[in-house]
């Protein structure tokens, strides 16, 4: 079967481990996530992950602790390290290979984010976690993810979320609110739609690099994107 993606950038915001606990990280979604991605695998996609912290610290409310911004955000990237970890785990029980990539040197757990090598591992079949964002303050797990995506030569970014797409207003609060089934970058910065922070979003249209928004937690969502199936909202040029 010919597949519409041969590489794939996934990523996964730290909230979506977190299941209705709403913190830490729920076993049952993590084992659910990992059974997706192995599908992928077993289809001989190759994947790279970028994965959040928000479930055990978000750096941009860490002020409402009197840590400053700079401190805060390192926080946030030494708890990707550890939703990495867990994910890495968890993969490998069910015998899917991975590396782990970070961003901050910490070589004990972690290789050191290396273009090539990273690229090299997805020819291989391992699925590319990479951890601690781009590496730097003030960028988000949206950056690092457009960052990453571009560098490894990703086909698209796949943003998977706790909702079906992208809405004209928020869903979970709006029972009347229209899905796009697919939207332009110039119409989601007219409307302020918030699908990625402008800086990964202006990242991703000057490379022309396409955004699939979707609900990650529908089982089979993830294989039906890489068959063609029109799943969520896709951003394009």
């Amino acid at each position: 079967m010919i597949y519409k993606y041969k590489r794939v950038l996934l990523k996964l915001s730290g909230e979506a481990l977190m299941g209705e606990d709403g913190f830490g990280i729920d076993s049952a979604k993590l084992k659910h996530y990992a059974d997706e991605i192995k599908n992928l695998v077993e289809r001989r996609i190759e994947v790279a992950i970028v994965i959040g912290g928000g479930n055990i610290f978000r750096g941009l409310n860490a002020k409402e602790n009197s840590i400053g911004r700079v401190q805060g955000d390192y926080m946030g990237m030494l708890a990707t390290c550890i939703n990495g970890l867990a994910l890495q785990s968890v993969l490998e029980s069910i015998d899917v290979f991975t590396r782990l990539i970070s961003a901050v040197q910490m070589v004990q757990i972690a290789e050191p984010y290396i273009k090539r090598r990273a690229i090299r591992h997805l020819e291989k079949g391992r699925v590319v976690i990479f951890a601690a964002g781009t590496g730097s303050p003030y960028f988000t797990t949206d950056s690092a993810a457009a960052l990453r995506a571009n560098e490894i030569g990703a086909d698209v970014i796949l943003k998977g979320t706790r909702v079906d797409g992208i809405y004209n207003k928020d869903p979970l609060k709006n029972p009347d609110a229209i899905k796009f089934e697919s939207i332009s970058f110039e119409e989601v910065i007219k409307a302020g739609l918030a699908v990625m922070d402008m800086t990964a979003f202006t990242l991703c249209q000057e490379n022309n690099l396409p955004i699939i928004v979707f609900d990650i937690n529908e089982k089979g969502n993830l294989a039906k994107i890489i068959e063609g199936e029109t799943i969520g909202t896709i951003v394009t040029g």
